[in-house]
């Protein structure tokens, strides 16, 4: 008692920086074993209607429940008849001091409510524990700020803790709280939930949103602002009720999402209130599309930064949509089918999916399964003047590694369907196909999509993500590549002496540069170059690599070998020594194309089948290819625009690529193993050909 009394200058009230229902609030500094610090001292005075059961719940709470979101209990007196408590220091005070004035920026406000919503989401879900809390005075006042205006929830004294395995509710003899903030429900029942702190946490969000308090005391009458706040909302007129110094600083989609969620809060039925799980996400959410539309100096925005959020993704729109960011700062949005489908038939069956294949709107995302299907959806968030690509995310029991599924697809306006049957697996399972590219013009964009499929498929959702413009194995910016002196080989005099003409270069950036662009080896009959992660790769002619008998034969500018096969007559052929990589070495062996004049019966779906057994398996194998590259329709592009779009093709095996030179490729096979390579390619059912194909070569690369 003496250390307090010396150190609050025996309760001077120049050191009185509080009252509330537990009595004076005095600061401090008390010196302790790791020297002094600034301390908070309450201090018990009976006349405000608490007592020893306060107290003592008091010391209960704050010593079982810790959270760096909760006020910190220091310690306690209790000897000459004095009870008092020792807390940490919050300098800044408590929330109420701070509604009106322009402190604050709006950036702050939401920072200091997802602290205390991170607070009191433990006291209501105390992982580990078994057990949850009901604080029962959540107001603006029991929220501290400390010197870097992080949030504290205090005042502990009117809790309630229960098991958490019993029913929500406790029966109170007395409703206890403050006028403005308590749950209507508690109040006509008596009956105590967690949906109880969660109107009262809606008040208060409304409270940092308008600037005020939400009660005022005119002529010694109390009065709710609550019901011409609901109005506002409700009419869509927020703009009457926000704080005014705020509404310059607040982005719309951060507005949106803040006020939605309190408004939630403090719904009449209990049952449709939030969690405090789902408040933290909403505000999180808030945060940052505030941090993201309405950028600031780190110094000014201060500790304010939701981590990770941006890259792997976050909940919107009440869960029907799921929105990230790439690493250009470009929005990335994925519509769930819960939010845009509209079967045309009724679904035939029902899937749960389990762990193995987890949807991102929750392990236990239900889907139907449809032929036949429209969507609509509208986007929300994307960045305008930006080139998207429209996937479909979905699921089947059809698809298996030597079967395309064919997905029929028509835009609203359209005469005639396009057809997907070219598919990428994420890594989390799914398959996605895209269906079209467009550049927006704004955030928000409609579309809607009639599907008619060979077989039935699951739908988790419409993704719109930017194309980016893939950098081709043999494509490299050598004035940007930073890292040039590291992919330089060590032998490059030997495979200088590899080439048929003699080189000059002054510098070894100039002989990288050469050693990219390539140069012919061997007499012509094939090519060495670096791609660009400087590895080697080797280009076999066509006359070396293929039979001469099934071809054509003629020699085309733009081929780097004398002579390209064309227009083979049915199959054809690959035959060729692999052996030129070290030992152990992983490699990839691309045929190197271009198709002309193809009919409407050209192969697009190809059989490749060893000749040899492979040298581990001792098995014949066969697989499929594509060697049409499938062109994304564009939405909105010019009748006379013939650019082709293959910006976006995904690098997969088995799918044909645009290279940098203007030739195409497409992966036929994958070894660890120098062989003999002997593949059989085959046009599929009976009537399709390979007429309009040319053969510049075979290339191996190591991966």
């Amino acid at each position: 008692m003496e250390e307090i009394k010396s150190a609050t200058s025996d309760f001077n009230k120049n050191n009185v920086i509080g009252k509330g229902g537990f009595g004076i609030v005095y600061k401090g500094v008390l010196v302790h074993s790791k020297g002094k610090s600034m301390v908070a001292f309450k201090r018990l005075d009976r006349k405000y209607g608490q007592g020893d059961p306060e107290f003592l719940k008091e010391i209960v709470m704050l010593s079982r429940y810790t959270h760096e979101n909760l006020i910190s209990l220091l310690g306690f007196c209790d000897n000459d008849g004095e009870k008092i408590l020792v807390y940490e220091y919050a300098s800044h005070g408590s929330l109420d001091r701070h509604l009106e004035g322009a402190t604050l920026m709006w950036r702050q406000r939401l920072k200091i409510c997802l602290d205390a919503a991170k607070g009191l989401c433990y006291l209501h879900d105390s992982k580990g524990t078994q057990q949850r809390v009901i604080h029962r005075d959540i107001k603006a006042s029991n929220i501290l700020l400390d010197e870097n205006w992080n949030a504290k929830i205090s005042d502990m004294g009117l809790s309630k803790i229960g098991p958490a395995d019993q029913p929500h509710s406790f029966l109170a003899t007395n409703v206890v709280g403050t006028p403005g903030y308590i749950d209507p429900v508690y109040m006509e029942t008596y009956s105590l939930t967690k949906e109880s702190d969660v109107y009262s946490f809606g008040m208060v969000l409304f409270e940092v949103l308008c600037g005020r308090l939400c009660f005022e005391y005119n002529n010694g009458h109390f009065k709710s602002l609550w019901p011409m706040w609901r109005k506002s909302y409700e009419e869509n007129k927020l703009d009457e009720i926000i704080l005014e110094k705020l509404k310059q600083q607040i982005s719309q989609n951060s507005l949106q999402t803040f006020s939605r969620i309190a408004y939630r809060c403090l719904h009449r039925s209990r049952e449709e209130r939030p969690k405090m799980s789902h408040v933290v996400e909403e505000l999180e959410t808030a945060l940052l599309f505030q941090q993201m539309e309405q950028p600031v100096d780190n110094e000014e925005m201060g500790n304010t930064v939701v981590p990770s959020l941006v890259s792997k993704g976050f909940m919107v729109n009440e869960g029907k949509t799921w929105l990230w960011i790439n690493k250009n700062g470009e929005y990335c949005e994925l519509i769930s089918a819960e939010e845009c489908l509209i079967p045309t038939v009724s679904a035939s069956s029902m899937y749960t999916y389990d762990s193995r294949k987890k949807s991102r709107f929750g392990a236990d995302y239900d889907i139907n399964f449809f032929k036949e299907f429209k969507i609509h959806v509208r986007t929300q968030f994307l960045t305008p003047h930006i080139t998207y690509a429209v996937n479909l995310v979905f699921d089947s029991n059809y698809i298996s590694y030597t079967r395309t599924l064919y997905i029929d697809y028509t835009l609203a306006g359209e005469r005639e369907p396009w057809t997907s049957n070219v598919l990428d697996t994420r890594e989390d399972g799914w398959f996605t196909t895209e269906l079209y590219q467009f550049t927006s013009d704004r955030r928000c964009v409609e579309l809607d999509i009639t599907f008619s499929c060979m077989d039935e498929i699951g739908v988790e959702g419409i993704e719109f993500q930017p194309v980016e413009r893939h950098l081709e194995d043999g494509e490299v910016d050598i004035q940007e590549d930073t890292y040039w002196e590291q992919k330089l080989p060590s032998d490059y005099g030997e495979i200088i002496k590899w080439s048929n003409d003699s080189f000059q270069w002054r510098t070894k950036k100039e002989l990288y540069s050469i050693l990219c662009e390539g140069f012919p080896i061997k007499n012509g009959e094939q090519w060495f170059s670096l791609d660009k992660n400087g590895k080697k790769c080797y280009m076999l002619s066509a006359s070396v690599a293929l039979h001469k008998r099934q071809w054509k034969w003629q020699s085309l500018p733009e081929s780097r070998f004398e002579e390209v096969a064309l227009n083979p007559s049915g199959g054809f052929w690959i035959t060729c020594n692999s052996q030129m990589f070290p030992p152990q070495t992983t490699y990839a062996c691309y045929l190197v194309y271009k198709i002309r004049n193809e009919k409407s019966n050209f192969g697009r779906r190809v059989q490749v089948m060893t000749r040899l057994p492979h040298p581990s398996s001792g098995k014949f194998h066969s697989w499929y290819i594509r060697l049409l590259l499938s062109e994304t329709p564009i939405i909105g592009r010019k009748v006379n625009d013939n650019t082709p779009n293959i910006l976006n093709t995904p690098k997969m095996k088995g799918l044909p690529r645009l290279r940098n030179d203007g030739w195409m490729e497409v992966q036929i096979w994958e070894s660890q193993t120098g062989i003999l390579l002997d593949l059989k390619f085959v046009a599929g059912p009976a009537g399709w050909s390979f007429k309009g194909l040319i053969v510049q070569g075979v290339e191996f690369k190591a991966i």
